[in-house]
């Protein structure tokens, strides 16, 4: 079969699709893109540049919990990041839930989950203010929940920089609109790689990007869901 990607106002999705040596559907609605990853009439789906919220809000009727995590390389590092969507990991069992599917998702690639959980400050920090201590205290107690399902995770604070150079492969930020400030930070801003963002919580194949993305940043999404593609479900249900 083929990839499916959505073209919306960006029209570099058009200029990744040139050079690729896989069959892609060039689809110009949303209703249109899930319907063909739904019904199986793709192998996967790549959003491009259509409506994130749209798409997920149609994806969500079928499969109400789903997480995105976004594949980034930085410095010959690769890593996950997520939540990155702004209305996910807003409370401690989304992010728990996150973590365990992001963990399976890696294992399932022959990948040992290393979790890295950023909220803010550093340890000492607690007494700083109300809000601070309470993104602390949510990352203590995640970090212990992930720990009980025996998933390697550490609490780095607001140390972002520590978790990368330590090899942390799933980066969990405090909620998603952090998630998608740093992804946005390092994609857009400094030139970091993105391959696109996993969506977890579904047997089909989903990589949402960002609308903003370049030629180059969609060719990968699409390269990274035909890889996908070839090698069955992103996990094992």
């Amino acid at each position: 079969m083929a990839i499916a990607v959505g073209v919306g106002d960006n029209k570099a999705v058009l200029k990744a699709v040139d050079g690729i040596d896989f069959e892609v559907v060039i689809v110009k609605s949303e209703d249109k893109l899930v319907d063909l990853l739904l019904n199986g009439e793709v192998d996967a789906a790549v959003r491009g540049s259509l409506s994130a919220s749209v798409i997920m809000d149609k994806l969500r009727k079928t499969y109400p919990e789903l997480y995105r995590v976004s594949c980034i390389e930085l410095n010959g590092r690769r890593f996950l990041l997520g939540p990155v969507g702004l209305v996910e990991g807003s409370n401690l069992p989304d992010k728990l839930r996150l973590a365990w599917l992001g963990s399976e998702f890696l294992k399932y690639h022959g990948i040992k989950p290393s979790l890295a959980i950023i909220t803010s400050g550093r340890p000492n920090d607690t007494a700083r203010n109300k809000k601070i201590n309470e993104m602390i205290e949510d990352g203590e107690t995640l970090t212990s929940k992930i720990n009980e399902r025996s998933i390697e995770a550490k609490h780095y604070y607001a140390l972002l920089d520590d978790a990368i150079l330590d090899g942390a492969n799933l980066i969990i930020p405090f909620d998603g609109i952090f998630g998608n400030m740093i992804f946005r930070s390092m994609v857009l801003a400094a030139g970091a790689k993105s391959y696109g963002a996993v969506t977890l919580g579904m047997k089909e194949i989903y990589i949402d990007t960002s609308r903003s993305q370049n030629v180059e940043g969609f060719k990968r999404a699409l390269k990274f869901a035909n890889y996908l593609s070839k090698i069955g479900n992103q996990l094992p249900f």
